[in-house]
């Protein structure tokens, strides 16, 4: 059930928010990170760490967070959505959809070619989420978390940028057409 009334959301800003941000991710996933590995997303790419704040006033305890991060992959820019997670009790009232949402188009703000991330095979409402949001399954990753559990690749094609295609490999595909 959609709430009608606006979320807003802040960025991360500072250490301080670190521990409320944990205590969200750790009580939703089903994988244990260390500090190291919130450390690495969040400082490295703080502008892609998105958290909506409980109520009108933010007490340091988000209701919902989104963790991302952006680099270099085989000669494409690509976004990366690390952690998602949103408090139970407010579950069902768009959150999470609204939480990728604003890390898509801040990633594609970034100029990324694709966002990927994945999730458990057998998390349906996960899965609904984001191929709702025009992902889509490309890969199964077998025993993928340390519980054995298998987990499915999913990617977002941004449209940001056609692949390049070397000036050398077009000459020898006419060379080739020609020639039958």
């Amino acid at each position: 059930m959609a709430s009608d009334r606006p979320v807003a959301y802040t960025v991360y800003r500072d250490e301080r928010q670190l521990p409320a941000i944990i205590a969200l991710l750790e009580a939703d996933l089903s994988e244990p990170y260390s500090i190291y590995t919130y450390r690495y997303f969040i400082h490295g790419w703080p502008s892609l760490c998105f958290l909506i704040p409980q109520g009108s006033v933010d007490r340091g305890r988000p209701i919902g967070v989104i963790v991302c991060k952006l680099d270099e992959h085989r000669g494409a820019l690509r976004g990366y959505i690390g952690m998602l997670a949103v408090a139970p009790a407010c579950r069902k009232r768009g959150i999470g959809s609204q939480l990728v949402r604003w890390a898509v188009d801040a990633m594609r703000d970034q100029r990324a070619d694709e966002i990927v991330l994945e999730t458990e095979a057998h998390n349906e409402k996960a899965l609904r989420l984001y191929e709702q949001l025009g992902f889509v399954r490309d890969k199964r990753l077998y025993r993928y978390y340390l519980n054995g559990v298998d987990a499915f690749r999913l990617k977002l094609w941004t449209g940001i940028r056609l692949p390049t295609i070397d000036p050398q490999d077009g000459v020898e595909a006419e060379a080739n057409k020609t020639a039958r």
